[in-house]
């Protein structure tokens, strides 16, 4: 989240086909979350975005959008690797939720552990790690946030504004809430 919150970022990049949504494209509300899957808060974050979603059904899209702080979180950049080749085999929903889940028993050897669970015929994750292969891919999402003014995680925004407030359920239900009377 922001640092200052008397301050007012929009987003720099708009959601677009590499993005990775859950919810309809054409639903009247965003959520976008700058995330690092070793952040503790993110897995804070994760945990209520089920009930936030719920409560708005087909009218909210949520967007993940990658922000590894490889400077305390020494797995963040291989865990968004990792999700990024879940997305070249259909999986990147499940691999994030899974990675998500697994806390603070996060490690290399776990993401090999996922992979094989949820896609035990494709190329190993563990090549791709090892080549890098899906950096760009998290480094385009980092650079993104930065232009948007992201500087810490979770950072969300609501319809393209950040969301400088409290992130608990509440609040994000009603930051969309008023997005929505804004919007419409």
């Amino acid at each position: 989240m922001a640092d200052d919150p008397t301050s007012s970022s929009t987003l720099s990049v708009p959601v677009g086909a590499d993005d990775h949504v859950r919810g309809p494209a054409a639903a009247p509300l965003t959520l976008i979350e700058y995330g690092d899957f070793e952040c503790p808060q993110c897995g804070e974050a994760f945990a209520l975005l089920p009930e936030v979603l719920a409560a708005f059904g087909a009218r909210l899209r949520f967007v993940f959008r990658h922000f590894p702080l490889t400077n305390v979180h020494p797995n963040a950049q291989r865990a968004a690797e990792a999700a990024e080749w879940a997305a070249a085999q259909g999986a990147f929903w499940p691999m994030h939720d899974r990675i998500f889940e697994s806390g603070r028993r996060l490690s290399e050897a776990r993401l090999l552990e996922i992979a094989r669970e949820l896609a035990p015929d494709a190329p190993p994750l563990a090549d791709a790690l090892r080549t890098h292969r899906h950096f760009a891919r998290v480094k385009s999402d980092f650079l993104a946030g930065l232009r948007s003014g992201v500087s810490g995680t979770p950072t969300f925004f609501v319809n393209g504004v950040r969301h400088d407030g409290r992130w608990d359920t509440a609040a994000l239900v009603a930051a969309l809430e008023r997005a929505g009377k804004n919007a419409g």
